[in-house]
């Protein structure tokens, strides 16, 4: 006499990614924000103190929480899903050729993970860079909130039109593609390589949500301070009044503060995106890890 088949739903690889990545999303940007707001007004051409000092450290979260979880989602779905699919071509060319599934093409897993993470920022991007505009603004006490940073580039519709508007949402878009593919393709390939790494230590089939954060936090600070003239320059495009091409605004910084300018709120920087990654990383493994379990 046969069991009865399992009646415990099944949740896809694409489905686990999806909800553990829009989790993580949403809670490191909701715990980190005022980190965030405090290296953004230390970037800010006006200065910390005229663009808010310590006060109001949560303005811009109601946009950075609407951009978060699909954001984060966006990400997690694309970057498991090449991830997977450059690993599957990988051994099938491995088995055609020898048979022992070795690696013919060359290919290794952080560039593997470089591809994915790299595709995944391009995606999260469409997300990211509208709600980035408009957090910025209210972080930068351009405007008072988000809403009102909104509303001050949807208003310019009659003067700039509807192509501007959308060019105005974008603004940094480059840039911002700029700093994060680099930040990406140093922080997933070290964040996989180490979960490996502790993987063969204790024999065990996959990090706990702890383990991941600890790495992921590691991960992230090496890349946060490694990217940080990026992030400088991405911040004064997307603040400055009047857009601006970046080489243009990269010699603009040079001249008027010096190479100092492109290494400010590194410290804050630096901070945020180790705390953030030991959250974000350890949040989605807990997300994933506790789905596995489950089909």
């Amino acid at each position: 006499m046969t069991d009865p088949p399992s009646t415990t739903p099944s949740i896809s690889p694409f489905t686990r990614a999806l909800l553990a990545g829009a989790l993580a999303g949403t809670t490191v940007d909701l715990s980190l924000h005022p980190i965030d707001t405090l290296k953004t007004r230390l970037q800010s051409s006006t200065g910390f103190y005229p663009s808010g000092g310590f006060r109001g450290i949560y303005a811009g979260v109601g946009s950075a929480l609407v951009g978060s979880a699909p954001g984060a989602a966006l990400f997690f779905v694309t970057y498991e899903g090449i991830k997977s699919r450059l690993r599957f071509l990988r051994e099938q060319d491995g088995r055609l050729v020898d048979g022992r599934g070795g690696d013919p093409v060359g290919w290794s897993e952080p560039i593997e993970h470089m591809i994915a993470a790299s595709a995944g920022e391009v995606a999260a991007c469409a997300v990211r860079v509208p709600t980035e505009v408009v957090k910025q603004r209210a972080q930068a006490a351009q405007q008072p909130n988000s809403v009102a940073a909104l509303r001050s580039i949807l208003t310019q519709r009659a003067k700039i039109g509807l192509l501007g508007v959308w060019r105005e949402m974008y603004r940094g878009w480059g840039i911002t593609i700029m700093r994060e593919v680099p930040f990406t393709a140093i922080q997933f390939p070290l964040w996989e390589g180490m979960k490996a790494w502790r993987r063969r230590r204790t024999g065990q089939g996959e990090v706990t949500a702890i383990e991941s954060g600890i790495l992921g936090s590691a991960a992230g600070a090496v890349a946060a301070g490694l990217t940080t003239p990026l992030d400088v320059l991405k911040t004064r495009m997307m603040l400055a009044k009047e857009k601006q091409a970046a080489i243009v605004l990269f010699l603009q910084i040079w001249r008027d503060s010096g190479p100092k300018a492109f290494v400010a709120g590194i410290g804050p920087r630096t901070m945020w995106i180790s705390a953030g990654g030991a959250i974000f990383l350890g949040s989605y493994q807990w997300a994933f890890n506790s789905m596995s379990a489950i089909t």
